[in-house]
């Protein structure tokens, strides 16, 4: 089931890091970076993987069930 997202700052802040968690600025800048310009992802700076935003999983519209780390879908644990 999706969150009740309503805009894209909301997406933009949707994360599964705790604070702080290293590199957590930086993920979260890169983030809010890549759904301003309409990317559809950004790389990890700490591991160099591509990891998908939440507007990108969200207009995917499915959870995929890898527990993305902004996975806009709510948990069904």
């Amino acid at each position: 089931m999706l969150k009740n997202i309503k805009n894209k700052e909301e997406l933009s802040a949707i994360s599964r890091l705790d604070y702080p968690s290293p590199f957590y600025t930086e993920i979260m800048k890169r983030h809010r970076f890549s759904i301003k310009n309409n990317l559809e992802s950004y790389i990890d700076p700490r591991t160099g993987f591509k990891v998908f935003t939440a507007e990108y999983l969200y207009n995917r519209g499915f959870c995929c069930g890898n527990l993305c780390r902004h996975c806009p879908f709510e948990d069904t644990d």
